[in-house]
């Protein structure tokens, strides 16, 4: 099941402005490596899932991985071949907001080599620019 809220205030949102940097979860807070994105965008739940799913069979249940974006941003979608007017669709599925130096996730307790190619592996499966960061 894809991450979503449990619950809204508002069923369907507006676009909103995606400009300018993030200022807030931009460092290191729970582990030794972490995923930094480059690039401004929407990060699918199922993306933010198959990062998940990737990180986690390479780790082999070994060390953590913390995932510190959320999607709680409905996207609506109508259906196709409808004709324009009649209100806006229905959400269709959930999105993170990512600026520029979010981290996105954070891996722990494993070794170097380890970690570098679990991120590795979790960057290919985004549509963003990213850069891996330690604490060393």
């Amino acid at each position: 099941m894809p991450l979503m809220p449990k619950r809204v205030k508002h069923r369907k949102q507006s676009k909103g402005n995606r400009s300018g940097f993030a200022t807030s979860g931009t460092e290191l807070a729970y582990g030794d490596f972490g995923l930094k994105s480059l690039d401004r965008g929407w990060l699918k739940s199922v993306q933010i899932e198959a990062c998940r799913v990737a990180v986690n069979r390479f780790m082999k249940r070994k060390g953590k991985l913390w995932i510190r974006l959320f999607p709680d941003k409905p996207i609506t979608r109508k259906p196709i071949e409808v004709r324009m007017g009649k209100g806006k669709g229905n959400p269709e599925f959930w999105v993170a907001v990512v600026l520029p130096g979010k981290m996105l996730f954070e891996v722990g307790g494993v070794p170097d080599a380890v970690a570098r190619e679990c991120l590795r592996l979790a960057s290919t499966k985004l549509g963003l620019r990213t850069q891996l960061v330690s604490r060393r």
